[in-house]
């Protein structure tokens, strides 16, 4: 099938306006958050589920690849079309399907975006807890995609412990339903919630809903180094404590979030922590006094209490703008994601100074220091190509860091294109050959996004000759 007879059909099938196919309209496409960037042949926007099916049959016709994408907002080139193809956007299949209370679930689209569906219920009291950064602009989908974390993933969890069943496009084009979370059998909605749509497209999503906690209760504490603050945080938890937060912010950052925000952050901080508490009211005052004791006992100079709901949110506002803050430091920056035990804080933090001053880069940390998630910003200018190439080698260090004291690679950004090489750190070859046959028995043509999660080594010779036989071209794996 040539292109323009792909275009017809997709027309056909989905209507004129789910189409895109001219330059302009693609070029918003190629790119997410990461470092990458390709162009797609087409795109589609379906609105149901049916037509999804049909973008994915008459893109197998054609024999192009198939690159799922959310809002756009992923940090690893996970939505990127490196090699062209189909980009299915989900993002018209928006839709809170179904609310139902009593049994503290909801039924929605993977276009919704994830504040709003916490926006929707909240005044019935209850919320969705996964609460990554981008929430006000990430969609679900692409949270289930990347098994999203956030700031509250030290008391509730990632994605995946808030997922209760998945409707999926197979790519084949057929539907499988994975079940609730009583479901007998494999494990398919923990499978496919991570898989960055290597393995099918979601469609509609069962969430879990929980109840809104009664009291809530916000601290900043500062800190005159990171070690300081790092310590802190296993003693709050040595202590039997298990906030709902806890994040910690560098001085760099903390620079950057005050002048954008005009929060009150200490200027002479080496590093501030925030954490919250919640739950009855009975009993937060004393978690409080604890906490704060602990902190002092660690260094810290100053323990700041929210004084109202409208501070708490202010500080919540800024710690999730960080990102955004970045730009007064830098024209472009990297953003790391590996996980370290939280034990392990101040030896991680020791090495990326030491990565900073051997690449010549500022590098800002903000994290999510309860569940040892770093987030290492690297801060450089893409317009002087020794900056990128200083920049990868960076964050290539910081993630063989992460595994070297025992972490992962990534803890809620996913793999992506970015970061599929370095699998290699944390998996032996037959670990990886296990993971790319199981993508082969969903994707024996490789079609679904090529080119993402599994690094390169992992397509062993079996693998090969099972998607040789099934008709995937040579060069997609």
């Amino acid at each position: 099938m040539d292109r323009s007879a792909l275009v017809a059909r997709l027309r056909g099938a989905l209507g004129e306006d789910a189409v895109f196919d001219g330059a302009a309209d693609l070029l918003t496409y190629e790119y997410d958050m990461g470092f990458d960037s390709h162009p797609p042949d087409l795109v589609v926007l379906p609105r149901t589920t049916a037509q999804v099916q049909a973008a994915v049959r008459l893109a197998g016709e054609a024999g192009i690849p198939i690159v799922p994408r959310g809002a756009g907002t992923g940090l690893c080139g996970g939505a990127v079309p490196v090699r062209g193809g189909l980009v299915i956007s989900l993002i018209r299949m928006n839709r809170i399907l179904e609310v139902d209370l009593p049994n503290r679930r909801a039924l929605v689209e993977p276009g919704v975006i994830n504040l709003e569906l916490s926006e929707r219920t909240l005044p019935a009291g209850y919320y969705y807890a996964p609460d990554p950064a981008s929430q006000k602009i990430s969609s679900i989908g692409g949270n289930v995609a990347t098994n999203a974390g956030g700031p509250h993933t030290l008391a509730y969890g990632s994605t995946t412990n808030h997922i209760l069943g998945l409707e999926v496009v197979l790519p084949d084009g057929s539907i499988i339903n994975t079940g609730g979370a009583e479901t007998p059998g494999y494990d398919l909605t923990g499978l496919i919630t991570g898989s960055e749509g290597t393995l099918g497209i979601v469609t509609r999503i069962w969430v879990r809903l929980l109840r809104a906690p009664e009291s809530v209760r916000t601290a900043l504490a500062a800190f005159p180094t990171i070690d300081d603050a790092s310590n802190a945080v296993s003693a709050v938890i040595g202590h039997g404590i298990v906030p709902a937060a806890m994040e910690m912010i560098d001085a760099l950052f903390c620079r950057a979030i005050e002048a954008a925000f005009h929060v009150g952050l200490p200027a002479d901080a080496g590093a501030v922590l925030l954490t919250e508490v919640e739950g009855p009211e009975a009993g937060l005052e004393e978690q409080l006094r604890t906490i704060a004791a602990v902190c002092r006992e660690h260094g810290a100079t100053q323990v700041r209490l929210a004084a109202s709901a409208a501070e708490r949110a202010a500080l919540w506002a800024a710690r999730k703008g960080a990102a955004g803050a970045m730009c007064r430091l830098a024209p472009n920056y990297y953003l790391q994601d590996g996980v370290v035990p939280r034990t392990r804080l101040p030896a991680a933090m020791r090495r990326v100074e030491e990565v900073s001053a051997w690449s010549g880069l500022q590098i800002a940390n903000v994290f999510h220091a309860g569940d040892g998630n770093l987030h290492p910003a690297i801060l450089f200018d893409r317009r002087y190509p020794d900056q990128i190439e200083r920049a990868l080698k960076a964050g290539d260090e910081i993630l063989k860091t992460c595994i070297e004291l025992g972490g992962a690679i990534s803890g809620e950004h996913g793999i992506g294109f970015e970061k599929k090489e370095q699998m290699t750190y944390a998996f032996a070859p037959a670990d990886l050959a296990a993971m790319a046959g199981l993508r082969a028995a969903f994707d024996p043509r490789a079609q679904f996004n090529p080119d993402k999660l599994l690094p390169a080594a992992a397509q062993c010779v079996e693998i090969q000759d099972i998607r040789r036989e099934a008709g995937a071209p040579k060069d997609w794996f």
